[in-house]
């Protein structure tokens, strides 16, 4: 090797010959090029197109899409010779060797020659693997040495060129790079990658197949790649599998340019040669970038230099069927112009949208890099770091408390719907804190006592205490079914207050009741009030356990998440649960006690509902009256005598005699009268109790101070390596992001530069 940047350890097999070791060739072939090549671009366009390279010198291919040319195709479709005539770089041939790697070529302009390969390895392959690809690195001075240097890039890839050893492979997902510089080298990427194959014959294992497939996919998927299909006129197009793949990711062909080689092997004036003249003339598969034709050598002439393979490409499409075609659609000298305008059309569209992309991968990366904070190795800095995390957590959690959304936290990321299943709605955690009181005072209006009572008869009035939720009678206990509140009629209600009335009787005069019969109508009627308190309160509890296990994940790295809630989070929050259901039992226990009252909503609700009936009796009377009255003149002045209002009394009276015959159901109706107004005053002050009194007071009041600077201060040294020390995997993501970081910064600083020209 004449020249090496980089040496490589001597033990590894391809370096145990050498350039210095082989015959020396009779003509070396220098790095040069045609001056076809060398007006390939314009002034502008290579304005417009070293910016892309530029980005992708800064290593931000892995990153970002990058704008760049793929070529593409089936197995033996002459991909390889394509590549070399485009780039004037003569790859090593052979009839039966194929493509093992993706090979990217990058031409750029330099004031210096050089070539530069590189191995780019699979970030999937072991790190002890990726070791030895990584440090190779070789520069040649003239194209002879290729073919050896490329074979030596095999070696350390495993790739088994003699079809044995167990360890070796036939195919790789690394990455072969090819940087060539000069000063007259156009600003140009091209990818070749291995050909697709069909049948898994010769060596070639199915799994090798589908690796190949799976390497093309990767390349021609990128919606910044311009696919070069390439098919070959040995066979059917409809057989070519590139064509199907390149229509699955580009279906409409506004990124795919079809390229047809081996045309001189079609016998002149068949059927076949007519069929790849109309593809090339766009009107069989199309794709809006069109079909390019090129003859490649054959192998009688295998031996020509590249000036003598474009003659007899030039000489052909001057005498064979093909000339029917327009001359832009023939011949390489033509391609790599029509590839030129194309890419520099790409590339000027695409830029402004590779630098949002930049921009976004930037943002994200330094956004990754603040959540994991700065470097921790020792006590100082494990405690520094939880002092500066404790503070970021006890602002923002207690502006969430608080309802306080200003800043980007709660305002980057919104949802419309208010979804509690949604990171951005739990953020805003006081919010979602008053939706689930409204939604639990709805509830036990709703579903808080046992039984719905009507006391309208069976007529449909607005007597209904509550719009509660249907259910039916389990026998003539009248014990629901469900949760949900049992319908009484006026009968049944009076049924179950007689009861009651029976057994709590003292001795009070008949019609009368004993005081403590409220007593034990309300302990029943609000027997679902623990359950959906308890449904409630630990709701609560969950959503505070997940607002702040959010929180932690957007302000620290997972590691630190994982022992933070299980040193500190978590028995805070358990111990906020327990004080908050010791409180509700408290709550629970008073309602068990005879009702205490001093609201006059009680007495208003108790006069209100007496008024109500005095009402309806009333309302009777005047339909009694109206009925007996005469509906109109009669027609003679004979004297009419009208029923008196005596009489409408009497009708009333025998009215309700004959619909409740039993004295008792006054008290009883008396009774439900108190019930309905004690039950109406304590629902609301036990939702008011719960609400403030355990939810407020034990779970959401305070949440903040769970993890403030006060906790993290108080720590010990080991309290705080044991929670916020960075292992190995840390490191190594920290010093991914600050590679990235600093490469996308260049990226920036390029775009900068470039951007505010016309030509963009």
């Amino acid at each position: 090797m004449e020249s090496s940047e980089q040496s490589i350890d001597p033990s590894l097999p391809h370096l145990r010959e050498g350039p210095k070791h082989q015959p020396e060739p009779a003509v070396t072939k220098e790095l040069d090029i045609t001056s076809s090549l060398e007006g390939l671009q314009t002034d502008e366009q290579r304005r417009v197109l070293d910016t892309v390279a530029q980005v992708r010198k800064c290593g931000l291919e892995s990153i970002l899409s990058l704008p760049q040319l793929v070529v593409c195709g089936d197995q033996s479709a002459g991909k390889s010779s394509v590549l070399e005539a485009l780039t004037e770089i003569p790859f090593p041939r052979s009839d039966n060797l194929c493509t093992r790697f993706a090979t990217e070529i990058v031409l750029r302009r330099a004031n210096t020659d050089s070539l530069t390969i590189k191995i780019i390895p699979d970030p999937n392959r072991p790190a002890k693997e990726q070791t030895p690809m990584k440090s190779f690195k070789e520069s040649i001075t003239n194209f002879d040495e290729l073919p050896w240097v490329m074979n030596a890039s095999m070696d350390v890839m495993n790739i088994d060129r003699a079809a044995s050893g167990p360890s070796f492979r036939a195919f790789a997902r690394d990455v072969l790079s090819i940087e060539i510089e000069g000063p007259s080298r156009p600003q140009l990427t091209l990818v070749d990658i291995p050909g697709l194959i069909h049948t898994a014959v010769n060596g070639i294992t199915q799994a090798d197949v589908e690796l190949v497939g799976e390497i093309t996919d990767h390349y021609i998927k990128q919606p910044r790649t311009i696919c070069l299909a390439v098919v070959s006129a040995t066979n059917d197009a409809a057989n070519q599998v590139i064509l199907t793949k390149v229509h699955e990711v580009d279906p409409t062909g506004d990124r795919t340019l079809g390229i047809i080689t081996k045309p001189d092997t079609l016998p002149s004036g068949s059927g076949s040669e007519t069929a790849y003249i109309e593809l090339a003339r766009n009107n069989n598969i199309f794709f809006k970038l069109g079909w390019h034709v090129l003859k490649n050598r054959k192998y009688e002439e295998r031996d020509f230099d590249l000036l003598g393979r474009n003659m007899a490409e030039a000489a052909y499409f001057r005498t064979s069927n093909f000339k029917v075609l327009p001359e832009h659609c023939l011949g390489v000298e033509t391609l790599r112009h029509r590839l030129s305008v194309l890419l520099f059309e790409h590339v000027k569209q695409e830029l402004p949208k590779l630098r949002s992309d930049l921009e976004a991968a930037l943002l994200d990366a330094n956004t990754q890099l603040q959540v994991m904070g700065k470097n921790r190795t020792t006590a100082t800095d494990c405690k520094a770091y939880l002092v500066q995390l404790s503070l970021d957590f006890y602002q923002v959690c207690k502006a969430a408390v608080d309802g306080h959304y200003e800043g980007s936290y709660f305002t980057s990321d919104t949802d419309p719907a208010f979804s509690l299943t949604s990171p951005a709605t739990i953020r805003r955690i006081r919010a979602v804190v008053q939706y689930m009181n409204t939604k639990f005072s709805d509830n036990m209006r709703a579903n808080g006592h046992k039984y719905q009572i009507d006391m309208s008869d069976g007529t449909n009035d607005d007597s209904l205490l509550q719009p509660l939720l249907d259910t039916v009678l389990n026998g003539c206990g009248w014990l629901p079914k469900s949760v949900s509140p049992a319908k009484m009629d006026r009968k049944k209600a009076l049924a179950w207050v007689r009861l009651v009335l029976v057994r709590t009787r003292g001795r009070e005069l008949v019609g009368n009741f004993n005081p403590l019969l409220i007593g034990e109508l309300f302990w029943e009627q609000c027997a679902n009030w623990r359950r959906l308190a308890v449904e409630y309160v630990d709701q609560i509890a969950d959503v505070c356990r997940r607002f702040l296990e959010i929180l932690l994940d957007d302000k620290c790295p997972k590691d630190v998440v994982s022992r933070l809630h299980t040193s500190i989070i978590l028995d805070a929050l358990k111990a906020r649960h327990l004080n908050a259901m010791e409180e509700l039992d408290r709550l629970i226990e008073d309602t068990k006690t005879y009702p205490i009252n001093y609201n006059h909503y009680y007495t208003d609700t108790v006069q209100q509902r007496r008024e109500n009936r005095r009402k309806a009796a009333e309302a009777m009377k005047a339909k009694v009256e109206d009925a007996a009255a005469p509906d109109c003149p009669l027609p003679d002045p004979e004297p009419f005598e009208a029923p008196t209002s005596t009489d409408a009394d009497k009708a009333i009276e025998n009215y309700s005699r004959r619909i409740d015959p039993n004295m008792e159901n006054v008290s009883c109706e008396e009774a439900l009268d108190c019930l309905f107004a004690i039950y109406e005053v304590s629902q609301k002050t036990f939702v008011a109790n719960v609400t403030t009194q355990v939810v407020e007071r034990h779970i959401v009041r305070g949440l903040e101070n769970i993890f403030s600077p006060v906790t993290a201060s108080g720590m010990t040294d080991s309290e705080v390596e044991a929670i916020a020390s960075e292992p190995a995997s840390a490191q190594r993501q920290r010093h991914f992001l600050e590679d990235r970081i600093a490469k996308l910064k260049d990226g920036q600083s390029i775009f900068r530069s470039v951007m505010g020209s016309a030509t963009m």
